[in-house]
């Protein structure tokens, strides 16, 4: 073929990655130009389909958990330990709610159904939520609601940084924003950890018993399923299962520094991704939609 390529970014048939556009220069071979180039017709499009419903439904995840931990954040407010505290948990409330806007923003895109953030977070059913239940457990004492956002933002870390290189250019530019905020959080968490694990007595007891109680959550972080398997080979994304080991060795590291014990393995609670959640979800989803449900359409 004649002519030189460039190449740029953007939507194509429903799906944000690279494609080639026709200009002056040099030759590429019809593999350089078209992905799988042997496939003909509606099989091309199925498969296109098939790889958008997949992104959709990975990005509505990443979004869920964002906006149900940012609920969790925010009640906290006027509820801290100390005042400088309670700012920095309505800070990191904050940032979740702004990646969980992009995200739902970037969903609505996909879909190509009318429906906006709002519709995402306020008007669907707590089954139509797929966070991981980790995300959704109640804030409890102060070592409870540390121990919670320790674990999940030590594996969201892990997770965003794979998602910076995955080959949806959309989806990765939001994952470079995301991972910086996230860094920050993580390192929060970690200091609190081991402020509190290698305190007085009873603040690593509580903390112990925080560690302990919450352990059983955190399977589901790698527990992917045929969504996270499809998104992997169709967009280069995370392996859950990969990121496991480097996230035992975070969380024991700042054990150790903690003088913490690592639970023993024991059975993990999932579902979460499927929409089946714990009895704390339907209470804290009523909260957060009365408003929206009781005036639909509001804005603000």
């Amino acid at each position: 073929m004649g002519g030189s390529i460039k190449r740029d970014c953007g939507l194509r048939s429903g799906r944000v990655g690279c494609f080639l556009r026709a200009g002056q220069g040099q030759d590429l071979s019809s593999p350089n130009i078209l992905r799988n180039s042997r496939r003909r017709g509606k099989y091309l499009e199925v498969n296109i389909a098939t790889d958008n419903n997949v992104l959709l439904e990975y990005v509505l995840r990443l979004a869920d958990n964002g906006l149900i931990l940012a609920q969790r954040l925010i009640e906290l407010v006027a509820h801290g330990p100390e005042l400088e505290e309670e700012l920095a948990n309505a800070n990191f409330s904050l940032d979740y709610l702004g990646q969980a806007r992009l995200f739902y923003s970037y969903a609505g895109e996909l879909e190509g159904k009318g429906r906006v953030e709002d519709d995402f977070a306020f008007m669907r059913s707590d089954r139509e939520f797929c966070n991981v239940q980790l995300v959704e457990q109640p804030n409890g004492h102060f070592g409870d609601t540390v121990a919670r956002s320790f674990f999940f933002d030590t594996f969201y870390q892990l997770q965003l940084e794979v998602l910076t290189n995955c080959s949806d250019a959309h989806l990765a530019g939001i994952a470079v924003r995301a991972v910086r905020e996230i860094q920050y959080h993580q390192r929060h968490n970690s200091q609190w950890m081991i402020r509190l694990g290698d305190g007085t007595d009873e603040s690593h007891r509580r903390l112990q018993e925080s560690v302990d109680s919450l352990w059983r959550y955190t399977g589901e972080l790698f527990a992917g399923d045929s969504i996270d398997d499809q998104f992997r080979e169709a967009f280069d994304g995370p392996d859950l299962s990969a990121l496991l080991p480097r996230w035992r060795e975070i969380v024991e590291s700042v054990f150790s520094e903690a003088t913490l014990d690592v639970p023993d393995d024991q059975w993990m609670i999932e579902g979460g991704r499927d929409g089946r959640h714990s009895e704390h979800f339907g209470s804290l989803i009523a909260e957060m939609q009365t408003m929206q449900r009781s005036y639909p359409g509001q804005q603000w």
